[in-house]
């Protein structure tokens, strides 16, 4: 595994039950929240890049431009987010050698931010960003990972995988705060106010 193989996994399966309404499709500079996301994630040039759908897929898919993307359907998105991961690490290409984990609804991470992680990561099996008020996605994992990422159970399974695993971690320093996600509305209207960009 000498060539690295870079695949990234967008996670937007969500229910958005504290929404109230398919958090995906939120209005977001002209076209979605989604649409935002992964033409981010898109910007990347990963070898190969993944979104987990779940909640309203069908809504989702016909909305937003999943053009250059794998979509894998997650029928059991209630269960938290790792069940999104290990579907999706079926689709996964045997080749991969890193895994780029990023939330759909956090439309604030960049591909600049990506780049800095893969590029200060080193060998270690997970780097996660160190913003200047505290570690936040995305997240990086080394293909000896990848068996824990398809066992996770539960929604915060990953972040009880950084903290069992916490010898193993690199933080990468990252300027500015953690990047807003979106789970109510009042996260909506912050994350809308902090990008300068229109709800319409």
């Amino acid at each position: 595994m000498s060539e690295a193989f870079v695949a990234g996994l967008v996670l937007a399966a969500g229910g958005s039950r504290r929404m109230g309404r398919p958090k995906q499709l939120l209005p977001f500079g002209g076209a979605t929240l989604l649409d935002h996301t992964v033409a981010n994630a898109r910007a990347c040039d990963f070898d190969q890049l993944i979104v987990a759908l779940g909640g309203d897929a069908g809504k989702v898919r016909a909305r937003v431009d999943l053009s250059g993307t794998q979509v894998v359907i997650n029928p059991g998105f209630g269960a938290g987010c790792s069940s999104s991961i290990a579907v999706a690490m079926g689709a996964l290409d045997p080749d991969a050698t890193t895994l780029v984990l990023m939330l759909g609804d956090q439309p604030g991470v960049t591909p600049a931010i990506v780049r800095v992680l893969l590029a200060a990561r080193g060998d270690a099996p997970i780097a996660v960003c160190r913003y200047d008020d505290g570690r936040g996605h995305p997240f990086a994992f080394d293909h000896t990972m990848f068996e824990e990422l398809r066992s996770l159970h539960g929604d915060k399974a990953v972040w009880r995988m950084l903290d069992e695993r916490a010898d193993e971690v690199e933080e990468v320093p990252v300027a500015g705060r953690v990047p807003l996600d979106v789970d109510t509305w009042a996260d909506y209207e912050a994350v809308i106010a902090a990008s300068g960009r229109s709800s319409a």
